[in-house]
């Protein structure tokens, strides 16, 4: 029998009821967009199922690809099996925050279960988030330098009046930081500490070719990657655009939308990509078909899967 004195709050299983969050915030998910699902499944019934079912495979791989820039942002060497279920976790809670927020945050809790410092684990996801928008840009200018013409650049490319708003808005953005540092010192004294801490681990990382070669090839890959599953759906509902021309639209809708931050990028990257496949010549309905094909394997399909090994990890303390 309890005692009378013993707070109610006590007798809460609170890791019970966290493990339960990630599953009914993708349901709610799940629910409001029940009817895009739906249409897009619609949409997919003709296609060469083959194709889709490759396009499943390679989206495993995206997991592996994000465990290897993880591994890379790391001097220490993390537990591999563990490492993978966690971005695979990671991928789920990322559709739950804007700018990859959930993803790190998953991240950053495994790293601290692991033995790693906060400043060194906050370090790591910084350089994993500079890293990966570099590779992307990379990894589409040796595209376009390999298929001239692959982009329709002049269709694409906003307008004098749109770029000049969006320096302004970054300007604007830099001016605000720069008055916050200058002005309130404790986070002038916790950013110069951060940044002391990033470039010594970022230095000591670079000394390494094994850690070279997963954060950066890692970096690579993952676009790569994503870009093959849009092209395998493609394939799949005969769109009539190369393969490769697929991809370097996804490449270049991801790093436009990458300024819009959304939770996975849904809605940013997906109005991007059905603008670039449009602009390469690729009917509407077609090109709405595609991207909806490929957020189904890449979003959706692996939603619940993911919360549930999400809530297994905070069961099992791993995160």
């Amino acid at each position: 029998m309890a005692l009378s004195g013993t707070p109610v709050l006590w007798r809460v299983p609170l890791r019970q009821i966290a493990c339960l969050i990630p599953l009914v915030l993708i349901t709610l998910w799940v629910v409001t967009h029940w009817s895009v699902i739906a249409e897009g499944a619609g949409k997919l019934r003709g296609a060469d199922p083959v194709w889709l079912l490759i396009a499943v495979a390679v989206t495993g791989l995206c997991w592996v690809a994000a465990s290897c820039v993880r591994q890379g942002a790391i001097l220490e060497r993390l537990p591999a099996g563990r490492l993978l279920a966690s971005q695979f976790a990671a991928g789920a809670a990322n559709h739950v925050l804007p700018a990859g927020l959930g993803a790190h945050a998953v991240t950053l809790r495994f790293l601290r279960n692991c033995g790693i410092p906060l400043s060194r684990g906050t370090a790591s996801l910084a350089l994993y988030s500079l890293v990966e928008p570099i590779a992307r840009v990379v990894l589409l200018f040796a595209l376009l330098a390999a298929v001239p013409g692959a982009l329709p650049l002049d269709e694409i490319t906003p307008d004098g009046r749109t770029l000049l708003v969006l320096l302004l808005v970054v300007a604007a953005v830099l001016a605000v930081l720069a008055l916050a540092l200058f002005a309130i010192r404790p986070l002038r004294r916790t950013v110069r500490g951060f940044l002391r801490t990033a470039l010594t681990d970022a230095r000591a990382l670079h000394t390494r070719p094994s850690r070279v070669l997963a954060l950066w090839g890692g970096a690579l890959a993952f676009p790569a990657l994503q870009g093959c599953v849009l092209a395998s759906v493609a394939v799949a509902l005969e769109v009539p655009l190369p393969w490769l021309h697929v991809a370097i639209a996804y490449l270049a809708a991801s790093i436009a939308a990458g300024m819009v931050p959304t939770p996975g990028g849904i809605g940013s990257v997906d109005a991007a990509l059905v603008l670039t496949l449009v602009a390469s010549g690729v009917p509407l309905t077609v090109a709405t078909a595609t991207v909806l094909g490929f957020r189904i394997i890449t979003v959706w399909l692996p939603l619940l899967p993911g919360a549930l090994v999400l809530g297994a990890l905070v069961r099992w303390k791993v995160l």
